[in-house]
C-alpha cells in the first residue's frame, strides 16, 4: 500500500507533469495525486500496525 503510493508520488512528479498549489496539471496527474494521498497515509498506518502485531507476537513466542 505504501508503496503504491509512493509509487503514484514518483509518476506524478516525473511523467505526470508535476503539481503546483492549485493541484495537479493533468488529468492523469490528479488521478496520481489522489491514489498518492489516499495510499500513503493509510499505507503507513497499516504498517505500523502491522509491525506492532509483529513485535507482540515475537514477545509471546519468547515467553512460552
Amino acid at each position: 500500500m505504501v508503496g503504491a503510493g509512493l509509487l503514484a508520488a514518483l509518476l506524478l512528479e516525473t511523467l505526470l507533469g508535476g503539481f503546483s498549489p492549485t493541484g495537479a496539471s493533468t488529468n492523469a496527474g490528479w488521478f496520481a495525486l489522489i491514489v498518492a494521498l489516499m495510499c500513503i497515509p493509510f499505507g503507513c498506518l497499516l504498517l505500523a500496525l502491522g509491525v506492532a502485531k509483529w513485535l507482540r507476537n515475537r514477545r509471546i513466542a519468547r515467553l512460552r
